[in-house]
């Protein structure tokens, strides 16, 4: 007999005593869990000294290079079985929880709940963080702005539908600035009140997402309406309240709104993946330290004279330094003239890294910093 052939082991009946094998092994579980415990509320309590000294010398209570590293030597150090990706979000959670210890972190994102960048926002922070949830993206940055989010968590890019332009122009008018980023794969479900997708009247959903679900809305929805709405989970709550409507939206706005998934994964590009920043204001967050993998990224303008765009790539090319993202906007001046919005690898503090920024400083008739910050260590 073969090991494919052999029959299952059958479960105990109703009244057997379980193996005593399996209950040694949840013994020995449950003395691992208090273990555990115990060095968790051990670190919890360093993580409060920790807090009484940055308190004494005025430094800031989250350091997103540190936690970078510390998740960084600990997948080096993994022994197995437990898989590298599971080291991270379950770090982040441990860290958040000491954390707020000290003074719950207050986020901002564009709500309501159920969001993709609420889940962004739990996958960053963890979630011992007090939830902002906002109506649209202006207002992420003005309750940022204004000092009542300690952070804004801001969709700034898509894999299908490229850069989300109303964020880029915002960080041009506001003193918010980057201290971190964050990919999130991001699928996309028809959500209903009913299990089936006849009768639907219109899909409601963020503009993006219509957007990543073209093809399929075109083929499987014809004649629906496609209405934007300022969030899929506000897509998901309307769904919610009339039989007629679908959302487009996560497993967690189902879950949030009492909704069927009627289809899941809809969205055309099976890789479909959001990068979201992390914002700040800079009277309350410092830049971040090297971390050993970091972006810097720019908004720059140059003159409107042949060749200048060449003379601004130069220093990063003399230099030895890695563009990674170049985007232009509109700078509204009725003058053809553009902001470009770049990204380059490295950090400041590294000699060849700055001397790049100095020379692209030069050539540019506007520079700003917009943040350097480790890269999402997910």
């Amino acid at each position: 007999m073969t090991p494919s052939d052999a029959p299952s082991p059958t479960p105990p009946a109703a009244g057997q005593a379980p193996d005593p094998r399996l209950l040694a092994l949840r013994g020995e579980i449950d003395a691992v869990d208090r273990q555990l415990l115990d060095l968790i509320n051990q670190r919890a309590r360093l993580a409060q000294a920790v807090g009484e000294v940055k308190k004494h010398e005025g430094s800031v209570v989250f350091r997103p290079e540190r936690e970078v590293q510390v998740i960084a030597n600990l997948k080096d150090i993994n022994p197995g079985p437990l898989a590298e990706a599971s080291v991270a979000p379950i770090w982040r959670e441990i860290m958040a929880a000491c954390r707020s210890l000290e003074t719950p972190m207050r986020v901002a994102y564009l709500g309501p709940a159920g969001t993709f960048s609420e889940e962004a926002a739990l996958a960053y922070f963890g979630s011992s963080i007090v939830r902002l949830p906002c109506i649209s993206i202006d207002e992420v940055f003005r309750t940022t702005t204004a000092g009542a989010a300690d952070f804004g968590v801001i969709p700034v890019e898509n894999s299908t539908e490229g850069v989300v332009a109303r964020s880029l122009d915002l960080f041009l008018n506001t003193p918010l600035f980057i201290i971190g980023e964050t990919s999130l794969f991001v699928r996309h479900n028809v959500l209903r009140r009913e299990n089936r997708l006849d009768g639907i009247e219109a899909v409601v959903a963020h503009p993006q997402a219509l957007a990543q679900c073209h093809g399929w809305l075109s083929q499987h929805l014809p004649h629906a309406e496609r209405r934007p709405v300022s969030s899929n989970a506000e897509g998901a709550r309307l769904a919610g309240q009339d039989v007629s409507l679908a959302a487009l939206a996560s497993t967690r706005a189902a879950n949030e709104y009492g909704l069927h998934v009627v289809s899941p994964a809809v969205q055309d590009d099976a890789h479909n993946r959001t990068r979201f920043v992390i914002a700040a204001h800079p009277q309350t967050q410092r830049q971040p330290g090297p971390s050993g993998n970091d972006c810097t990224s720019l908004i720059v303008s140059v003159p409107n004279e042949a060749g200048a765009v060449h003379d601004m790539l130069m220093p990063l090319k003399e230099n030895g330094v890695s563009m990674t993202r170049f985007e232009s906007r509109p700078a509204r001046s009725g003058q053809w003239e553009y902001f470009f919005y770049i990204d380059i690898q490295g950090h400041p503090d590294q000699p060849h890294v700055a001397r790049a920024l100095l020379g692209l400083r030069q050539v540019c008739t506007f520079y700003r910093q917009l943040g350097t910050y480790p890269l999402d260590a997910h």
